[in-house]
């Protein structure tokens, strides 16, 4: 789903004016960004982050090994049951989006941040979509992202944990640059594609329906409502 693009003006709001609303009850705060945990799928429904323009960078980190995460009380999923699973570690927020310190790259390896995704859609249309918002985020000095798969639309399993592989992937940003508002958010199926990314714009409602989720609960009511109807995606530039 695919969502809107808008431009209301309201006062500058922070990072937390922005966090989804949680059916877990179990919000994992890390230093550079926050997810809700499902324990019954052994992954995030949402992670939520900034990405600010001077994140954006290159940094030749030594890539990590994948941990549990020590603030899940419950336990973040095994990297093992990815082994031979025929998925990837699909990261939710990846990265290439915390090459700014080294402490907050390696925070993406916890596996609270990943989940079984087609090697096809991970290392194509997803990855398009990844470097897409950091383009996004240089553009328009910063934006916000919330991403997620649909975890409550398929059986489908991977390990002795049983760690949910979705059919679906979310991704929503938004943009509050000078207090004009833009949204748009995408639905993509976990499988490779050639399409163009706009092809996959919906609305953040649909998301919404499909999830359970209240993405942006502390938005002004009004403003929260036009953003989150619209599927437009010209305001955002795609070249």
């Amino acid at each position: 789903m695919v969502t809107t693009a808008s431009t209301e003006k309201l006062t500058s709001r922070t990072v937390l004016d922005y966090l989804p609303t949680s059916t877990t009850h179990q919000v994992i705060k890390h230093s550079y960004f926050t997810l809700s945990y499902n324990e019954e799928a052994e992954q995030a429904e949402w992670l939520a982050y900034q990405l600010k323009k001077d994140y954006v960078k290159n940094n030749n980190f030594k890539r990590p090994f994948f941990i549990v995460d020590p603030k899940v009380k419950t336990g973040s999923a095994d990297w093992r049951n990815y082994k031979k699973s025929g998925y990837d570690k699909g990261h939710l927020c990846p990265a290439g989006d915390m090459e700014f310190e080294e402490n907050a790259y390696n925070d993406t390896f916890f596996t609270s941040n990943i989940s079984p995704q087609d090697h096809e859609f991970n290392a194509g249309i997803w990855n398009r979509l990844e470097q897409k918002v950091r383009y996004w985020a240089s553009r328009y000095d910063g934006v916000y992202v919330v991403t997620g798969g649909i975890l409550n639309k398929t059986s489908k399993t991977i390990g002795t944990q049983k760690v949910v592989v979705p059919e679906y992937f979310y991704k929503i940003i938004l943009d509050d640059s000078n207090g004009n508002y833009k949204m748009i958010a995408f639905l993509i199926p976990n499988k490779g594609s050639d399409k163009p990314l706009y092809t996959y714009v919906v609305s953040v409602d649909s998301i919404e329906k499909l999830t359970g989720i209240d993405f942006f609960p502390k938005l002004d009511d009004e403003l929260e409502s036009s953003l989150e109807k619209r599927t437009d995606y010209k305001s955002w530039i795609f070249n």
